[in-house]
């Protein structure tokens, strides 16, 4: 049930006839891990902790700098030197005292991620890290969890849904393949933080679509965002049967 507190709390999201009494208790029985705590992981933990999401699991190993201020909105300047996880904590229990925040400080390694998600409903990959992210796909791919998956540099950005338990599905291998190390970092390249912000703002709006179950997710599409000209394009993704992360997973 909820309490007085929470029907106030969450009223205006209560009221859209998407989520109502029954979606905002769907939310507050909801798991999520969110695997980064930088610019795409800043907004989707601050808004899915905003929503009444029941229980989130941040993970991140780094400590917060003063450069990435610029965009890592969930931190401030006080938290400079702390472990992100810490820094996210303490503001996000300040805007939500009634989420339960799990942290994991360490380096998640495919020992560490299977134990981390086979605990939860949902994924939120939020890393610039590309063996991170593949880790996290083959992870939520043997959990069958589905995989909210955000990316962002410069002016542009891009986002997509892979779910395994959508026979039709793609799973993030299926997309990108075995990728580049030599890709750049927003430290490299540098990246607008309001695109990341834009980026995590969709990727929090996915996940509480999965969690209430309303709406189209993004699932064998890719949304690219062109923050330059402010245009939006959506490519269709399919599932590859010779996938080697999820080819063999849905014989």
């Amino acid at each position: 049930m909820l309490s007085d507190d929470e029907l106030l709390r969450y009223s205006r999201q209560i009221l859209l006839r998407q989520v109502d009494i029954e979606g905002q208790l769907k939310l507050k029985q909801s798991r999520v891990l969110i695997v980064g705590l930088g610019g795409l992981g800043s907004p989707v933990a601050l808004y899915l902790a905003a929503a009444g999401v029941g229980e989130l699991h941040l993970a991140d190993f780094d400590r917060l700098d003063l450069t990435n201020l610029q965009r890592q909105i969930a931190h401030d300047t006080s938290s400079v030197g702390l472990h992100k996880v810490d820094s996210a904590m303490a503001r996000l229990s300040a805007l939500n005292p009634l989420v339960k925040l799990v942290p994991h400080r360490a380096a998640m390694n495919v020992d560490t991620l299977e134990v981390a998600v086979s605990a939860i409903d949902l994924v939120l990959d939020c890393t610039d890290n590309f063996a991170v992210r593949e880790a996290v796909n083959a992870a939520c791919v043997s959990a069958k969890k589905p995989l909210v998956s955000g990316a962002a540099i410069r002016l542009e950005g891009q986002l997509s849904v892979f779910d395994p338990r959508v026979e039709t599905s793609p799973c993030y291998h299926c997309l990108y393949g075995h990728g580049s190390e030599a890709e750049l970092t927003c430290s490299e390249a540098g990246v607008l933080g309001p695109v990341v912000g834009m980026i995590g703002s969709l990727q929090a709006l996915e996940a509480i679509k999965l969690l209430v179950g309303f709406g189209e997710p993004l699932i064998g599409r890719l949304l690219l965002v062109d923050a330059l000209c402010s245009r939006f394009r959506e490519l269709k993704v399919k599932r590859d049967p010779a996938c080697t992360v999820c080819g063999h997973s849905r014989d």
